[in-house]
Parts: structure tokens; sequence; C-alpha cells
């Protein structure tokens, strides 16, 4: 696809998202900038209704970055407070108290995130896989401690609840996870690694995203909310010799609304 075919392309990207139920692509806004109802079931806290919350946490800031309005929510059999406080560790936004919530005022579409094999309410469902944990030791004490967040197994080694958000990102939702120490280690490395170049970059004279660059990204979230493919062009961004360090920058700082990874945290070390 030429440039210009990508660019009008995305001037038509909507946010679609995979419909657990039947399988099929449906539009996430089908009523532009109407009300969006985004609604995590979960069923207890554990990693995978951890992973629950956050990729409803990401379908929000989608949706918000599309100018969609959206009401945020949360409902859960149990363990809410936990849940809430390792979300909140990990950089997801607040959600409302969601059950036995009515239709909101102007409300046009309904999302449900929910794990596989979990609550079936009526509407799209998006669905999450399992996530199992390997070689990890045992619960740790609170939720913003170096352990990781609270009643979740923290890792041999202290772990920064970020580094925990990015290796649930890196990859699909739809596949189950085996989250061990070597996933944590590589999402760590990544981590420190953007951050310290995002931080001398900062020191370029600033550039614009490139639209090629900008394409990719928005194309990559609103086609079935891709945080895989997200962070595909930003590895593909740091390694381009064409891109410069100012574009950089931008680029990172622009994705990172959407992944909510504190890619910016750096800023002023290096001054």
């Amino acid at each position: 696809m030429t440039a210009r075919a990508r660019l009008c392309a995305y001037a038509h990207l909507v946010l679609r998202i995979t419909d657990a139920r039947t399988g099929e692509l449906v539009d996430a806004t089908p009523a532009r900038r109407g009300l969006t109802r985004v609604e995590a079931h979960t069923r207890g806290f554990d990693p995978t209704n951890l992973r629950v919350l956050l990729v409803a946490d990401l379908l929000v800031r989608a949706l918000e970055l599309g100018g969609t309005p959206v009401w945020a929510l949360l409902d859960g059999e149990r363990d809410l407070p936990e849940l809430r406080a390792a979300g909140a560790a990990l950089g997801v936004r607040p959600f409302e108290e969601g059950r036995d919530t009515g239709p909101g005022l102007g409300e046009a579409q309904v999302l449900h995130v929910v794990s596989e094999g979990g609550a079936t309410p009526d509407g799209v469902r998006v669905a999450v896989a399992p996530v199992h944990q390997e070689g990890l030791g045992g619960d740790a004490p609170d939720a913003t401690g170096p352990a990781g967040p609270a009643g979740l197994p923290a890792p041999n080694r202290p772990t920064e609840p970020t580094v925990l958000r990015l290796a649930l990102l890196t990859y699909p939702r739809s596949t189950p996870l085996r989250l061990d120490q070597a996933a944590l280690d590589e999402a760590a490395g990544t981590l420190e690694r953007w951050r310290g170049a995002v931080a001398a970059w900062a020191h370029r004279p600033s550039r614009p995203i490139p639209d090629t660059v900008r394409v990719d990204l928005r194309t990559a979230w609103e086609d079935d909310l891709d945080a895989v493919g997200v962070l595909r062009v930003l590895r593909a961004v740091e390694q381009d010799p064409e891109v410069p360090d100012g574009a950089r920058f931008e680029t990172y700082a622009y994705a990172d609304r959407l992944l909510g990874l504190d890619l910016t945290r750096a800023l002023g070390a290096l001054a």
C-alpha cells in the first residue's frame, strides 16, 4: 500500500473488536462519538482477572483516543479492593462499580470484557485468555511494593509493576500467557532501554511523527486492539535510521497514551 493510500485509509479508521460470541469483527462505536460503556467482568483476584482489567483499560484508552466518550465499569464477584489496588499499581484508570448498573444516558454501545469461560452477559464480548505463572515465588505483601501487585505471586527479584503491564501486553489477549521470570526479565530490559532512549531523544530537536508511522500505530490498535502490533511499530521506529530522534520521541510519547507504560519517566535524568 502506498503512503497516500495508507493515509486515506487512516482517515476512515474505526476501532473494530472481535465479538467472542460470533468470532466476527464489529464496530466498537457504531454511533460516532456516542457514549460507549466498557464493563470488565472479573471473578476474583488472580493474574487472569488482572489481565481482564488491563484489556478493559486498553480498550477505554483506545476509544478515548478516537474521540469516543467512555463509561468504564467493573463488575466483580469478589476481591474487588485487591483487584483495584493491583490495577492502580499497573496504571489502570479507575473503574466505577458496575454491578446492577442500568443503561447510561445516550449509551450507544456496550462492550463486555470477560475471561474465557467466564461471564456471558448480553452484548459484545471481548474474551481474554488465561495467565499461568511459572517459577515465581510467594505472595507479594502490598499493591505498590517492589515485589509486585498485592496478592499476586511475586517474582524472584523485585519487579516494577509497569514491567508486569508490559509483559501482559506482549502477547495477544486471545493467547494463553505463561508468565515466568524470563518473561518479566525481558519486559524489564525493554522498558529500561526504551525509557533511556526516550530521555535521550528528548534532547534532540522536535520533529512530527511521520505520517506512515502514525498510520501504522492507529491501524494496529484500531484493528482488534492489537497492542502487540503497536509494540512492533515501536521496535521498528527504534531501529529505523530514517526516523529523526525528535520524531522517535513524539512517536513513543503518542503510543504511550494507549500503552500506559510511563515511557517518559526518565526525562531529565540525562540533563
